[in-house]
């Protein structure tokens, strides 16, 4: 009776549990991770170390029973949050886990701030449980390792400057810093992508990463400050003069509608009365000649004094 009483188990929902017997997991045939499309992110010298067996998961729910000599490891699936700054092995490492060091390429000694969110592979539980010592240890050594070796070779892709528009600060004094925190969501985006062979590695899956900051040094953070001050000075006058100059060339193209409109008003009645003679013409002299003699009647009416001129034989 205590046998089978001491055998039963249940797995909660957040759990996944592999079965030993004996200190051997539960394996599925022959399959290992290289088997499942977990390892598609890992290169062909990492599939020789990172090969792990598929073992049999446990879902939720029970009761289950296991032999005396059975032993079941529970682990939970939840999605965890951590400061990226956080040591598993010494919580007093990094300023208390508050703030991870990197140096950029430029030699600056740079703070960093920010979250990872991860869970618990279930498509590679044995990798977790035995394959290492501490996982979490392991993966955040690398996310660090991974996220240092980007800040040491960052390049903001070149961007060409708009006519006018002043150069960079950041291509001017060769400060890195600033290309850095203008592509955070860049910087963002490639650790995600380079944390992909964790779960194939560790077992651990990392959800995402955000780097919400990065504190440059106390000696050049007032140099920064003055740079981008300035920076964003010129760029404010640059922008009101080519508002001004719009503005300009705004009124200037409204003129010259204007003039334009008028002209064409001046030119329209000379047309229609150029095709009026031209249709004249075409029905006969006489026809033209009674016109010029109605239109110089009509002149004579208006006029108070009339010139004439007489020629001397």
């Amino acid at each position: 009776m205590r046998y089978l009483v001491a055998g039963l188990y249940t797995v909660n929902q957040n759990e996944r549990a592999v079965k030993t017997s004996f200190g051997r997991a539960q394996r599925v045939g022959d399959l290992t991770t290289l088997d499942d499309p977990i390892a598609d992110h890992l290169t062909p010298d990492q599939k020789a170390r990172y090969c792990y067996p598929q073992v049999r998961v446990i879902q939720p729910g029970g009761p289950y029973f296991k032999w005396p000599w059975e032993k079941v490891h529970k682990v939970s699936i939840a999605t965890g949050t951590v400061n990226m700054a956080w040591d598993p092995d010494d919580a007093s490492a990094n300023r208390g886990g508050t703030l991870l060091d990197a140096v950029t390429k430029d030699q600056l000694d740079v703070g960093l701030n920010g979250q990872i969110r991860f869970r618990v592979s279930e498509r590679n539980l044995y990798a977790f449980i035995f394959g290492v010592r501490n996982p979490y240890a392991h993966v955040m050594g690398y996310f660090v390792s991974v996220l240092r070796e980007r800040i040491a070779n960052f390049e903001a892709p070149p961007v060409p400057p708009a006519e006018g528009a002043p150069p960079d600060s950041a291509s001017v004094i060769g400060i890195s810093i600033n290309d850095i925190r203008k592509n955070l969501r860049d910087l963002n985006e490639h650790m995600d992508r380079e944390c992909q062979s964790s779960s194939a590695r560790y077992g651990m899956v990392l959800d995402a990463s955000l780097i919400t900051g990065i504190d440059p040094p106390h000696e050049v953070e007032s140099a920064l400050a003055a740079i981008n001050t300035a920076y964003n000075q010129v760029s404010s006058d640059i922008s009101l003069a080519q508002a001004t100059a719009d503005q300009k060339i705004v009124q200037s193209r409204r003129a010259v509608e204007i003039e334009t409109l008028k002209a064409q008003a001046e030119v329209e009645p000379l047309a229609r009365l150029a095709g009026q003679l031209l249709e004249l013409k075409k029905r006969g002299s006489g026809a033209l000649r009674a016109y010029v003699r109605n239109v110089r009647l009509s002149l004579f009416d208006k006029a108070s004094q009339v010139f004439v001129e007489i020629k001397n034989s």
